[in-house]
């Protein structure tokens, strides 16, 4: 009986995540969606104060800051004149010369990218572009899990399983503290991960704070291969299958495992979205539309208030068996667009915890004249009942915790509350 539960999630942090993204971790919802570069200008408001008489008291004391939008070339060129001035003085007085001028150039997209106050709106430099792009084809070097860069410690988002530090007990919300020994305090969360990346085969030790604990990791990199679907029969006629990541390879998995699965006749079946830290859109949209006969599966919504509205794919293998969904706190992003929808339409039984709580979309578009790129929020997401599950995350149905004495004793609650279910 495959166990997904804590004893996968014993972190093998990754490249890039989430997510996240990368996840890694992005990894990330919606990472290569065509044709969604957002150009939006927001109006200025000109505000213009009452006139008040001498010695009245005003209530109005701090007046917000009103919208700068430089919007022709001679306002562009004003509007810059601060930034080639500070440029300018930092090359004529700065103490140590010569100045990486390439160095200088990323740091400013990466400070304006970062005004924006979105946590997922960053730049990637040459390498972290090159690497996110391989975890989502199914390769990568690194140590491997999804992850979120963009707090203010990489904090990990999700395993992924069977790679080299699972036996070093990370969890989702772990936060790297320090690397090697060297404090990350104020480091960007993109530099943190090049000091985590490197040459398979080499050790990197982790300090990790969990909670109010603090606790070195030794991990040794390899080269490592996403898992995506494992499925199998269990006992008592009940069909399994684990999706670990929504790529490429995703869809075409999922629809061979459930071809031979239900070729077998299960009374029900199992859908493990645990510590799945999200992928591809399109995959999400193809992936919920397995399990659901029609209807919207997600709206997607943007600055100026429009929406796009995705809709179920005819033609699901797996709409009418009984089905619960098992997801955790490492369940994010595209994985939670499908349970999100799935719970909606009531389709589902939702077991295991909270999900993570990610409901906006990036696009990760390349820069034209160098190998990096940037990842821009270009629209927040909400489920066919219009909630947000942003910072919130999916409430599951039925609430099964699973601790550290579980995953030491090889327990997993949650799946054997999946399989109670079907038994009752």
């Amino acid at each position: 009986m495959k166990n997904k539960g804590l004893t996968s999630c014993l972190i093998i942090l990754g490249a890039f995540a989430l997510l996240l993204v990368t996840f890694l971790g992005g990894l990330t919802v919606g990472s290569l969606l065509p044709g969604n570069v957002i150009t939006q200008f927001w109006n200025r408001e000109q505000i213009t104060p009452a006139p008040t008489q001498p010695g009245a008291v005003t209530t109005d004391e701090i007046v917000p800051t009103p919208v700068i939008q430089a919007t022709t070339p001679e306002e562009l060129e004003e509007l810059f004149e601060p930034f080639w001035e500070s440029w300018d003085l930092l090359h004529r007085n700065y103490v140590d010369q010569p100045l990486d001028d390439l160095a200088l150039m990323r740091g400013a997209i990466q400070g304006m990218l970062a005004a924006t106050g979105d946590r997922h709106t960053s730049y990637m430099d040459p390498e972290q572009f090159r690497q996110a792009n391989q975890e989502m084809e199914g390769e990568y070097t690194g140590i491997g899990a999804w992850v979120d860069v963009t707090g203010d410690f990489v904090e990990i988002v999700s395993p992924m399983k069977g790679s080299p530090a699972e036996a070093a007990g990370l969890q989702p919300k772990d936060l790297v503290v320090a690397v090697n020994g060297v404090d990350m305090t104020g480091i960007p969360g993109d530099l943190v991960l090049q000091r985590i990346l490197g040459p398979a085969g080499e050790q990197v030790t982790l300090t990790i704070r969990r909670n109010s604990d603090t606790f070195d990791v030794d991990i040794v990199r390899e080269v490592i291969q996403i898992p995506v679907v494992e499925y199998e029969m269990l006992d008592d006629n009940i069909a399994y299958i684990s999706l670990s990541t929504f790529n490429e390879k995703s869809t075409p998995q999922l629809r061979a495992a459930l071809d031979d699965l239900l070729g077998q006749n299960p009374k029900g079946l199992i859908f493990d979205l645990r510590n799945n830290g999200g992928g591809f859109l399109v995959t999400a949209i193809e992936v919920a539309s397995e399990f659901l006969s029609d209807g919207v599966i997600m709206y997607e919504e943007y600055g100026d208030g429009s929406r796009d509205t995705y809709n179920v794919q005819a033609g699901g293998r797996a709409t009418s068996i009984p089905l619960v969904v098992l997801i955790n706190e490492g369940t994010a992003s595209a994985s939670e667009i499908v349970a999100g929808a799935i719970q909606d339409y009531d389709r589902a039984t939702l077991i295991g915890m909270t999900s993570y709580g990610k409901g906006s979309v990036q696009n990760w578009i390349s820069l034209r004249t160098e190998e990096g790129g940037v990842r821009i929020t270009i629209a927040r997401w909400l489920t066919p009942d219009g909630n947000q599950i942003n910072e919130l995350g999916l409430t599951p149905d039925i609430e099964v915790p699973y601790t550290q004495e579980d995953a030491d004793a090889d327990r997993d609650p949650q799946l054997e509350a999946a399989i109670e279910f079907f038994n009752q």
